[in-house]
């Protein structure tokens, strides 16, 4: 894929970025060398590399999956505009 002025003019103004003729013009081989780079990227077989989901071995910190009842529901109704009966009070929106 190669890029020209024109589409360096189209996708700053799709981004919202305004600039220049002469910016665009200067933009336009440093695009296309980035392209070229992922072109390269492509064609480095990586079959025998298994998916990963980050560059460093990392095991999560879990807790245990406890069901409790919270406890703590004067807590949170406290920070509640409106509680009624133990429930958040909220307007009515559908007539």
């Amino acid at each position: 894929m190669s890029v020209d002025t024109a589409t360096v003019k189209k996708v700053a103004s799709l981004a919202r970025i305004a600039i220049s003729d002469a910016d665009a013009e200067r933009l336009a081989p440093e695009l296309n060398n980035i392209l070229g780079w992922i072109e390269q990227l492509g064609e480095v077989d990586t079959s025998s590399v298994e998916p990963m989901t980050a560059v460093i071995p990392n095991t999560l910190r879990l807790r245990d999956d406890v069901v409790n009842d919270g406890d703590m529901r004067d807590a949170v109704l406290a920070n509640a505009p409106l509680a009624e009966h133990g429930f958040f009070t909220v307007p009515k929106v559908i007539e």
